[in-house]
Formats: C-alpha cells, sequence, structure tokens
C-alpha cells in the first residue's frame, strides 16, 4: 500500500476505560468519570423529553446546511448565518481548517502542551508544528508565539480555555494579539469550554470578525450543552473564510438527531447558567482543598482543573481507578505528577477530594 509517510509516524487517538471496562476489571459496581470533561449535569431537559418524537424517518439524509441550528446559533452570538460552518463535533472543524490550510512547506504555530489534535492534523497534512511552551502560571505565551512567526506561517492555534490546564486568554489580551498578526495568517481560538467561562464578559459577534476579518473561533455542543454523543461542533468567522472551508466540509456531516438536539438545546441558557454557576463552586472547591494541602493548581475556567499531586501521577491514576474513579494522567498530557479531574456534582467532587487525601496521605 501507498500510504502517506506521515500516517506512520502517528498513532490513533487512545479513549481511556469505560465505566463498564473499568466496572468489570475492579469487581465495582459505582463508577465516577470524570476524564472527558463532560457535564456532569447531562443536557437540558426539553432535549430528552423533545428528541423522541422529533424524527419521522431515519431514511432521508440529514440537513446539508443545518438551517434551523444555523439560524439558531446565528442569533445567539448576534452572527450572520452565511458566518457559521458546522461540523461533526469540533474535532471536524479542526480537520477541516487543517485540510484547506495545511501543507508540506507550511507550518502551523500553537501552544505546548494544549489539545493534540491540532498538532495531530497538522503532520498528517505534512505542515511543521512550531510549539511554544506555556508560560509558568499555564497561560499561552502570546509574545513568543509573534516571534515564530515567519513565511511559511499559516495557521496559530488557541486554546482558550486550554485544554489541560483551563487558562484562558482574556478578550483585550486576544485583541492585541490578533492586531500584531499577518492578515495572510488565520488565528483560529478554540473555545470549547466558553460557556465555563466566569471571569469576564466577552463579545464576540458578526462587527468582531468585521474588524478581525482572519480571525475565527471553534465552539462545541459536547461540554457544557452535554451532547458530546451527538457530535456537533461549530466555527464562527468571517463571510469569506467560511466560504473557502465549506468545500471541504463533506456533504451531510452532521446527522439529524445533532442537529435537533444541538438545535433545542440552543433555547435553554437557563441551563448553561446553572453549569456554569455549579461549575464555578466546583473549581472553588477544588482550588481550597489544593491550597489546604499545598497541591499545585492552575487557574481554570474549563470544567476541569489540573492539579499537582507531587507524585507519579499514573500510580495515582491507578489507585483512584480501584476506587471506581475515572480521571486522567498528566504523564499523557505533556504535565507529569498531575491529574486532569473534570469537575462533577458537588457530591462526586467531595468524595475525589476524599479518595485524594487517602491516596497521597494528606490532613
Amino acid at each position: 500500500m501507498k500510504w502517506k509517510k506521515q500516517v506512520s509516524t502517528l498513532s490513533a487517538y487512545k479513549p481511556g476505560m469505560t465505566s463498564a471496562q473499568v466496572k468489570e476489571k475492579y469487581g465495582l459496581n459505582k463508577i465516577i468519570k470524570l476524564a472527558s470533561n463532560e457535564n456532569p449535569f447531562g443536557s437540558s431537559a426539553s432535549v430528552q423529553q423533545e428528541l423522541a418524537n422529533s424524527l419521522n424517518t431515519f431514511a432521508l439524509y440529514p440537513d446539508g446546511a443545518a438551517t434551523e441550528l444555523r439560524r439558531k446559533v446565528a442569533d445567539l452570538h448576534n452572527v450572520s448565518p452565511t458566518q457559521l460552518l458546522f461540523g461533526n463535533g469540533s474535532d471536524e472543524i479542526i480537520l477541516i481548517i487543517s485540510r484547506a490550510l495545511l501543507e508540506p512547506g507550511k507550518n502551523t504555530i500553537m501552544a505546548t502542551p494544549t489539545f493534540p489534535q491540532y498538532k495531530h492534523n497538522a503532520t498528517l497534512e505534512g505542515a511543521e508544528s512550531i510549539e511554544i511552551p506555556l508560560l509558568e502560571d499555564g497561560h499561552h505565551d502570546l509574545n513568543g508565539m509573534l516571534e515564530a512567526i515567519n513565511e511559511s506561517t499559516s495557521i496559530i492555534w488557541l486554546c482558550s480555555p486550554n485544554n489541560p490546564t483551563g487558562t484562558y486568554i482574556p478578550q483585550k489580551d486576544m485583541e492585541a494579539f490578533l492586531e500584531k498578526v499577518p492578515q495572510d495568517i488565520l488565528v483560529v481560538i478554540d473555545q470549547a469550554y466558553y460557556e465555563y467561562i466566569t471571569e469576564e464578559e466577552t463579545s464576540y459577534n458578526g462587527e468582531w470578525f468585521n474588524k478581525y476579518p482572519n480571525a475565527c473561533i471553534t465552539r462545541t455542543f459536547s461540554k457544557a450543552y452535554g451532547l458530546a454523543s451527538f457530535r456537533v461542533g461549530y466555527v464562527m468567522g468571517s463571510v469569506s473564510i467560511i466560504q473557502q472551508l465549506e468545500p471541504v466540509r463533506e456533504p451531510f456531516n452532521n446527522n439529524s438527531l445533532g442537529q435537533i438536539a444541538a438545535a433545542i438545546a440552543v433555547d435553554d441558557q437557563k441551563f448553561i447558567e446553572s453549569c456554569r454557576v455549579e461549575n464555578s463552586k466546583g473549581i472553588k472547591a477544588y482550588a481550597e482543598f489544593c491550597q489546604k494541602n499545598e497541591l499545585g493548581m492552575f487557574d481554570s475556567q474549563g470544567n476541569f482543573v489540573l492539579i499537582d499531586v507531587k507524585q507519579d501521577s499514573d500510580v495515582v491514576f491507578e489507585k483512584l481507578l480501584q476506587k471506581g474513579i475515572i480521571v486522567r494522567s498528566g504523564n499523557a498530557l505533556g504535565f507529569p505528577g498531575t491529574l486532569r479531574i473534570t469537575v462533577g456534582t458537588e457530591e462526586q467532587n467531595i468524595e475525589v477530594m476524599q479518595a485524594l487525601t487517602e491516596i497521597l496521605g494528606l490532613g
């Protein structure tokens, strides 16, 4: 077979153990899964109530233009429907952007550690990845990223809040950065966890994209909206950017159920606000726990925390598994000695902290 040479350098994504697998392996009855930054409160009740009666047939292709969902998201963000492109999760959006702009001889700039799909897709397209280490406080080194730009740079990725640190880039810093980036370079602002931000009021709308025509923003329904299984993501940008990306998108890439579920979920912003409030309480509880026990933790604006456990994080991860608690070891995320823990319900958070107290010999 004449495989692309880049394929041999990549590994397939390896998801963590499922709840069922952990139950079977350790003989447990109860599992707390806090490894994938899913919403512990599920999704809006209106989605669950209405979804069952929303389809009359499974024989028809979905709406390739995602018309109803497009209209609702455009209204939510005060952008034109022509400024949106939808994907099979924001993962596909990243793939579409990479496929449209990257090739051998070009490069893309990103932080490290950050969401690994930026580099994965760049490698697949034969492009060079320029990785700029995060600052000591877990934030993007924006000056370092600006200095790394050269004539071959095609995309800059900004993950805000960043995965796995949870740190975010304030809008004023984002805009100051954009003012200095050449107009022929696309800046992709990945805001998968945008709905959880509590630190400031941010405003990204049609007018904003007119001011910064080389910037686009990716969002997802997988996190705060609690619709991860439906795989719906989208990108907002100038009309010209969306027009260039549309031919790369596969036809009918969003299934009908996903479109319906996301469109219903958009209408329930009270649910999103309640999740933001509860998530903020959970982050505060973890911050107090870490401060009390002298454990490091980045200031997170996502729905997860990255905690320095000061031990081999793979060992602590395994001990938590034995207690039926699934998290992510920082060894796999570029932060050895840490755990990334999705913020759960109050009850779940208490159980995790109690388990960590026992495992780490705290208190």
